[in-house]
């Protein structure tokens, strides 16, 4: 591996021990033998004032959060607990650990107190192979902290293993950290667009009352112009003939540039509210379109939180599961078309389970006459909208209602729809006072 453009750790303190003593225990000779300190050293921990240092920017980051640190870090450092910024307790807490000491000992405590689940976990790690398993377990799952802290103090950790972790470790949060920027840049780029339209629109309506003021006033003028015509033509009869004529002709010529002027502004208007129901039409076509990608990015959140819960409870073999998996123990699932690889996928969960599963394509391979006969005995029918024929999914419809059976439809022939339904499935069908809560303790 080509060296990275971040300094890695290096053998330090009790790492250059176990070193040594590896070598020892692969002597032969009796008088080589280790000490039972040295032995002892062996199936103890490694401290997080004995990792190197440039491992305790990570692991603190990584493994607790800014409330956490928030709490604890100023009990240790003169730091102001309301008025110090993130990166000030972030800092104030690297130094600590790599200082040892009272604080150092407290960040550790309160890592071990926080991920003994994990901790239990990867004891079981008797070798470095195992160790690595479980840690890339513990990447697939996406529960990073935890295996994080477990692997960095483990006995059988070594300088390579921790070297690995740390890179990945960097790599991800380069990964999370640009797709959160194009994310941000995507929304504030909708809000601008529609913060735009909405005073685009405002100004037209701006417009539009101008002209319906300037239009009232146009009428006011016509009426008072009628007005005084009507009272030139009751004194015309004892003025003269000539005078009354070049008047009313003035008059005339007056109510005609009057009218051409009202017939210019009624037009104008006329555009303006056109354009204004166009850019109405446009918004509303636009605040659709928002929404319908915010319903979609909810949906694949969804899928996403519930696969992350299924593949830990899967990958979880230290402790008793209680997923939403488990309600298909017992279950026999009949899964009709979908894709070869996500099917495949799909019938490793539903085993893993302890349920069944059947898998037909839709009658692209598969006899359709099979279909028929292997839905009456199913507890429930599961198809995916995206890979199934009209025809197919019409007559899985009729056989289902004539059989009593549930049929489900899923969004997409991914894993994750699956998992979405099994997940909403067993929340619909839990007591409302035995649901897990979806209060995350670090995000809120």
């Amino acid at each position: 591996m080509q060296a990275p453009p971040f300094r890695l750790a290096a053998l330090r303190g009790a790492e250059r021990t176990d070193a040594y003593i590896g070598e020892r225990l692969r002597a032969p000779d009796a008088c080589c033998a280790p000490s039972q300190g040295q032995l002892h050293s062996l199936k103890r921990r490694t401290r997080l004032s004995e990792l190197d240092a440039h491992l305790h920017c990570s692991i603190i980051g990584t493994c607790l959060t800014t409330h956490e640190l928030r709490k604890l870090v100023p009990k240790f450092a003169r730091l102001d607990r309301q008025k110090a910024t993130d990166l000030e307790i972030h800092h104030a807490a690297v130094e600590l650990a790599i200082e040892g000491g009272a604080g150092g000992k407290a960040l550790h405590k309160a890592l071990d107190e926080r991920y003994a689940g994990a901790l239990r976990r990867f004891d079981n790690a008797k070798d470095a192979d195992a160790l690595l398993v479980l840690w890339n377990d513990a990447l697939k799952s996406g529960d990073i902290p935890p295996a994080y802290w477990a692997l960095m103090t483990h006995p059988q950790a070594t300088l390579p293993i921790r070297q690995a972790a740390f890179g990945e470790l960097h790599m991800l949060s380069h990964l999370v950290g640009a797709a959160n920027r194009a994310d941000i840049r995507r929304l504030v780029a909708l809000e601008e667009e529609n913060a735009e339209l909405y005073a685009k629109v405002e100004r037209q309506q701006q417009r539009l009352r101008d002209m319906a003021l300037e239009r009232d006033a146009n009428a006011r003028t016509v009426d008072e112009l009628n007005r005084r015509l009507a009272r030139l033509a009751a004194r015309s009869a004892a003025s003269d003939e000539a005078e009354r004529h070049a008047e009313m002709d003035r008059l005339r010529d007056a109510l005609a540039a009057r009218d051409a002027r009202l017939a210019i502004q009624t037009s104008r208007c006329d555009a303006a509210e056109q354009r204004v129901v166009a850019e109405q039409e446009n918004g509303r076509l636009l605040r659709a379109g928002l929404d319908d990608a915010l319903a979609l990015l909810k949906v694949l959140q969804d899928e996403a939180n519930a696969l992350e819960r299924a593949m830990q409870a899967v990958s979880d073999t230290s402790a008793a599961r209680s997923g939403a998996l488990d309600t298909l123990q017992g279950k026999r699932i009949v899964y009709v078309g979908g894709r070869p690889g996500s099917n495949s996928a799909v019938r490793r969960l539903v085993e893993s389970a302890g349920g069944e599963v059947t898998v037909h394509d839709g009658g692209i391979e598969d006899r359709k006459g099979l279909l028929a006969a292997a839905l009456p005995n199913a507890d429930m029918v599961v198809f995916p909208v995206d890979c199934i024929d009209h025809d197919s999914m019409n007559m899985l419809k009729r056989v289902c209602e004539r059989s009593q059976v549930a049929y489900y439809p899923l969004r997409t022939a991914s894993v994750a729809s699956f998992v979405e339904l099994i997940a909403r499935l067993a929340a619909a069908d839990a007591p409302a006072a035995q649901r897990a809560s979806r209060f995350c303790l670090r995000h809120g």
